[in-house]
């Protein structure tokens, strides 16, 4: 709130798991198992994430603020 003013803008995100390399070194066993949590029924990719990244530094986005977004495919739903 202290920066808006200055036409700063603050957002944050939350991914759940995501396919990188130190997800995907997890045994195959763990791996599936934490898949089978995620309502998606999948990892997220890394584009996804780089996609959401891009949109909130895009000006069409100038007045979203102090916004949170969870990237999880559902595993935790606020």
């Amino acid at each position: 709130m202290e920066v808006a003013k200055l036409g700063v803008t603050v957002n944050t995100i939350s991914p759940g798991y995501i396919g990188t390399d130190m997800v995907m070194a997890v045994p195959e066993k763990v791996l599936n198992q934490i898949v089978a949590q995620v309502p998606l029924g999948r990892l997220g990719g890394t584009h996804e994430v780089a996609h959401l990244v891009s949109f909130l530094a895009s000006e069409e986005t100038s007045f979203i603020t102090g916004a949170n977004y969870s990237i999880n495919g559902g595993q935790h739903v606020y």
